[in-house]
């Protein structure tokens, strides 16, 4: 795609966060669009909100889940970046002009101590970086209707990203079991995804060193203070006006996502 359609496949996602009259798949429109075209069209909307003031906090990835790859048809992940107007701490009210067809996802979050500049980032680098881990709660969204995506759709959409609620209790990695801990996540105290650290491509650790090696590739490379979440360790759930949710992770605590609005109304396609 030209850079005018790109322009105009970004500008399309933003309209439809106002207005919530929310897109047709972007693949359905723009036909011949890649996976390359997709991250252009992320990059530009995400420079339009740096220039509005906004600042980059770190990185998501999604698609941790074999699973939803084949699903989709792709052989690795995606990422999506986080910025500061995305973030809320544990059981801070969260409005629901922020969301957009929400959906929670528990995860672990991990905040680099230093820089990961290597182009092959290996495990060891990784784990050398990593100050800290926090449960952490992901509030997906799309701006596709009716969470009608595929891979470019998902992409072009920062990740089909809208917030995220961080744990207040830094962890050590050495202080809990990445792979093995278990993971539930309640709505109101009814559990309603259950998961553990393998689900995240088998080990979160190599979900980040997948992201530490892209974000060198493509000349942004991870640096110190980034928040990053790792990936669902469970199945999504869908967010309900009022809903309060509670993440806890063997070992490293729990965090909760308050919604205390009720949700506007989804949009039909275009």
């Amino acid at each position: 795609m030209n850079a005018e359609r790109i322009a105009e496949a970004a500008l399309a996602l933003r309209v439809a966060a106002g207005t919530r009259e929310y897109l047709a798949p972007l693949r359905e429109t723009w036909p011949d669009l890649t996976i390359d075209d997709a991250y252009e069209i992320q990059r530009a909307n995400a420079a339009i909100h740096l220039a509005a003031g906004h600042r980059v906090t770190g990185c998501k990835i999604g698609l941790t889940s074999l699973a939803v790859q084949r699903q989709l048809g792709v052989d690795q992940p995606d990422f999506g970046v986080l910025f500061d107007d995305m973030a809320y701490g544990d059981g801070e009210p969260i409005p629901a002009s922020v969301l957009a067809q929400p959906k929670v996802e528990a995860e672990i979050a991990f905040v680099l101590g230093r820089d990961i500049d290597a182009p092959q980032a290996g495990f060891a680098d990784v784990i050398a970086a990593i100050d800290h881990a926090l449960p952490a709660i992901e509030i997906v969204g799309s701006r596709i209707a009716n969470w009608k995506i595929g891979i470019v759709d998902t992409i072009a959409d920062n990740a089909s990203s809208s917030a995220y609620v961080l744990g207040s209790r830094p962890v050590k990695l050495d202080a809990f079991d990445l792979r093995l801990c278990g993971m539930v996540l309640e709505r109101r105290g009814e559990p309603v995804s259950v998961g553990a650290g393998a689900a995240c491509l088998g080990h979160p650790l190599n979900a980040l060193v997948w992201l530490a090696r892209t974000m060198a590739r493509v000349g942004t490379p991870l640096r110190a203070g980034m928040v990053l979440l790792s990936g669902a360790l469970g199945p999504m759930a869908p967010v309900a006006p009022g809903d309060v949710f509670e993440a806890r992770i063997n070992g490293l605590g729990s965090v909760r996502a308050v919604f205390d609005a009720p949700l506007a109304a989804t949009g039909a396609a275009r």
